[in-house]
């Protein structure tokens, strides 16, 4: 009788169930990694916003920007001719208000909106994930104490639109 050569059944079903606990292992952390890496993501997007704003007012002087869009820059090569509607002082992605699935919403004082004469002198960015509990867990909020705070359930529960609850912990 001739010795066959490969492998069995049994040794093959054997190999896939391994290589399915290995799965069932790591595709949770590889989950809670990416989570991780958006809401990394996002704190060091607020801490931009921040420092743009900074930036906005002492290159203008005429408080912080309107809106977030007026930060940033829509087309590619505008920092040249940047103005104060397209300043250019963040990325065209974070300009649109979302970004490594967060979303940011970005308030400013409702008085300046409403009167050119009367500078930006607060504002509020809240960063919220997209798809909670997928693309991230906490919420992150700055405002123009330059302090990015965390929230870890998500809620940013206080804030107001004029400033960060000061509830939520700073990072």
């Amino acid at each position: 009788m001739r010795k066959q050569k490969g492998f069995s059944l049994i040794e093959l079903l054997i190999v896939v169930a391994i290589i399915l606990i290995i799965a069932a292992i790591a595709v949770p952390n590889l989950l809670r990694s990416r989570m991780a890496a958006n809401e990394a993501s996002a704190a060091g997007s607020e801490r931009t916003i921040a420092t743009s704003n900074v930036t906005y007012t002492t290159s203008y002087g005429i408080g912080f920007a309107p809106t977030l869009a007026s930060l940033g820059c829509p087309v590619a090569g505008c920092g040249a001719s940047a103005t104060t509607a397209e300043a250019d002082l963040i990325d065209s992605q974070l300009a649109v208000g979302t970004k490594s699935g967060y979303g940011f919403a970005y308030t400013v004082d409702p008085t300046g909106a409403s009167d050119p004469a009367t500078p930006n002198n607060t504002y509020t960015v809240d960063a919220t994930p997209l798809t909670p509990n997928t693309s991230g867990v906490a919420s992150f909020c700055v405002d123009q104490s330059n302090v990015v705070r965390r929230d870890p359930t998500g809620a940013l529960p206080g804030s107001t639109g004029t400033g960060c609850a000061t509830s939520i912990l700073p990072l």
